[in-house]
């Protein structure tokens, strides 16, 4: 019945979590050599003025930086995935500052350590960096903390720190990990023609680093023929035993479908990618496709991998953001407001499964028709109740849109798409009256709020709140 809400009885949830790891099928070990997967390189810099006065004018340097490398190196053993510390030169002048970044080689952020007042050359080191910056200032370290918010209002990628507790650097390795992945990323952008998307894919690539290929909706068949139909039908046969029920689609859709999605896989393989977007409603409605691409997407998010709607570079970076900073897969979606409730729907016809986490319980799931053309194979997902989420979205590369909602319950409905959250949030209103940067909007779980903040300063992108 259209708007009410699902409910599912705990003997269909306890089967759902039986699971269904298409991540063992295809060989996860194969992700982990991928160049997107290791640890972030940070380079360590130490600024110091040719004479000092600040902290005191005899001030061992070669001590502090000694102890300082020796308190990072316990960083970096607490986050042996994540970071990876090199470096640690002294700058004292402006002349050293053009070698050193010459030298610097391949780094993923740079952390500036000031040891004195004078500082050293702090802004020519800055404006020598097209990746983050985070000025560390521990107390008595110089006063040059006091230029960072002007530096990075002038555009430069830079944030600051001042505390005595190298444990309040924790919160900035999962970013520096962030700025890694988007750096050695590589997303297939599959339009007719890029036209309307090359301009947003280079700016995107300037920004962030990340590559970006184009293909055409009839690369998707050779992609198609050549996965294998008998392993396509074991994914098959395993895919509908772990649902709820499969509704609509008939078993060739659903196996189609899996197809589809190993053929997707072996291209990303090939291409060194982890991320594809599809102009999936242009290249359905012409027939260029052999197969509904939504459970393939479904299947990459759950790996954290990334699979996206209807060619949409803006949430396919968005996704690629979050995901590798908070370990949660995202839902594009459809809003749909109701000022009476204060409410937001999101809805769309491609939902993950582990939306609270990639080693969380699996949400249960139907295998349903996709709803607005009434043929091919996606799911129906019973996503978390009672968490709060984030709704974001990139609004080209330096801007980020950004607010939260309360999940209140999944919703049943024959109208929009199959996969449906209701939220509660502060003031649909305002999010109505404020909304831009078209239609989608890209949800994950939990209050990401002060993290993707964190990574606007260093990464060089304000973060807008639409509520």
């Amino acid at each position: 019945m259209a708007g009410m809400e699902l409910r599912v009885t705990r003997r269909q949830f306890g089967f759902s979590l039986c699971g269904f790891s298409l991540t063992a099928t295809l060989g996860a070990q194969d992700w982990g050599t991928m160049p997107w997967a290791g640890p972030a390189t940070v380079r360590k810099v130490y600024l110091a003025g040719e004479r000092v006065h600040w902290p005191k004018p005899d001030l061992d340097l070669k001590r502090d930086i000694a102890e300082t490398d020796a308190r990072l190196a316990e960083v970096e053993r607490k986050h042996p995935k994540d970071v990876r510390f090199v470096g640690g030169e002294l700058l004292r002048s402006e002349a050293e500052v053009k070698p050193w970044a010459a030298r610097a080689g391949e780094a993923d952020a740079v952390l500036i350590l000031p040891l004195t007042a004078p500082t050293g050359p702090l802004t020519q080191v800055v404006d020598a960096l097209n990746v983050p910056a985070l000025y560390y200032s521990r107390p008595y370290a110089g006063h040059s903390w006091s230029a960072i918010p002007d530096l990075r209002k002038a555009g430069k990628k830079v944030d600051v720190v001042a505390s005595s507790s190298y444990g309040d650097l924790d919160v900035y390795i999962p970013i520096f990990r962030t700025s890694h992945h988007l750096r050695k990323s590589k997303v297939l952008v599959v339009a007719e023609s890029p036209r309307g998307r090359q301009e947003q894919a280079e700016a995107f690539t300037g920004h962030f680093g990340t590559e970006m290929k184009f293909l055409t909706p009839k690369d998707m068949q050779a992609v198609f023929d050549g996965a294998d139909q008998r392993q396509a039908q074991q994914v098959a046969d395993e895919f509908t035993r772990n649902a709820l029920r499969v509704l609509e689609p008939t078993p060739k859709e659903i196996r189609d479908a899996m197809r589809f999605y190993l053929g997707i896989t072996d291209l990303l393989k090939k291409e060194k990618a982890n991320s594809i977007t599809l102009d999936c409603f242009g290249a359905l409605l012409k027939k260029q496709l052999p197969a509904y691409p939504c459970i393939a997407w479904s299947k990459l998010n759950d790996q954290g991998l990334y699979g996206v709607c209807e060619g949409d570079l803006q949430s396919t970076m968005t996704q690629m953001l979050v995901t590798p900073y908070a370990g949660v897969p995202g839902f594009v979606s459809d809003p749909v407001f109701d000022l009476s409730r204060n409410e937001v729907i999101h809805a769309h016809c491609v939902a993950a499964t582990k939306m609270k986490g990639f080693h969380a319980p699996s949400s249960p799931y139907f295998v349903r028709h996709h709803l607005e053309t009434a043929e091919g194979a996606t799911m129906q997902v019973l996503m978390p109740s009672g968490e709060t989420i984030t709704c974001a979205r990139f609004a080209g590369p330096k801007r980020f849109l950004i607010s939260t909602g309360l999940v209140t319950g999944t919703v049943d409905s024959d109208r929009g798409c199959r996969s449906q959250i209701r939220t509660q949030v502060s003031d649909a209103e305002k999010f109505l009256q404020n909304y831009s940067a078209g239609l989608h909007r890209v949800i994950f779980y939990g209050d990401l709020v002060k993290g993707i903040e964190r990574m606007g300063r260093l990464m060089g992108f304000e973060v807008v709140h639409e509520v």
